[in-house]
């Protein structure tokens, strides 16, 4: 069953890449609702995840002929949904109807009961994040977000490149974002990016 299903996915991603309208709407018809349910437990709006989902399958189709029928579709779209999510937190981090909208108004809805996450929760889990990464991305991370310092700075304190600590941190700051969202909490993410931790 699982075959099959790669298999008519591997077929109906071939056919987008040479352009096929018909293998597009297919493909937009088996995922959309996966994908806005995705974006709705992230973003906790209707409308941000209807968005999301015309913003995935928009650039599903601009990059069609970038696509690998031999890779699972279905994670592609998923990453790509996660990326555009973390893409619009931030800029809902520092637009002021946008905060007020998506950082106070869905916490309107959330149970106190069931979301009752104090500074303890908050400290175990960012340091649980941070103890996933290896000791000289954490090193980095820890410079840069704990003491302040400048990718100039952290590379004249470790005697490496600026574009090492740059790549190091991209790399730090993915690892904890993508442990961040195994977590599913809304709230959680949205704490970190506001303080500017991510």
């Amino acid at each position: 069953m699982y075959n099959r299903k790669r298999d008519k996915e591997k077929l109906l991603v071939r056919a987008l890449m040479e352009h096929r309208e018909a293998a597009f709407r297919k493909l937009f018809d088996l995922y959309r609702h996966d994908i806005y349910a995705y974006g709705k437990s992230i973003l906790k709006h209707d409308e941000y995840a209807e968005e999301i989902v015309q913003d995935v399958f928009l650039k599903i189709w601009l990059n069609r002929e970038k696509l690998d029928p031999e890779l699972s579709f279905r994670s592609y779209i998923f990453a790509i949904t996660r990326n555009l999510a973390i893409n619009f937190l931030h800029k809902a981090a520092n637009d002021a109807r946008l905060r007020e909208e998506v950082f106070y108004k869905s916490q309107e809805s959330y149970n106190p009961a069931e979301n009752n996450i104090d500074a303890a929760y908050y400290d175990r889990i960012k340091q649980q994040a941070i103890d996933i990464l290896s000791p000289r991305r954490r090193q980095i991370f820890e410079l840069s977000r704990n003491r302040g310092m400048s990718y100039e700075e952290i590379s004249k304190e470790l005697g490496i490149s600026v574009s090492t600590v740059k790549n190091q941190m991209s790399a730090a700051l993915e690892t904890i974002r993508n442990f961040l969202f195994a977590h599913s909490d809304l709230t959680l993410i949205i704490t970190f990016i506001a303080f500017g931790w991510l």
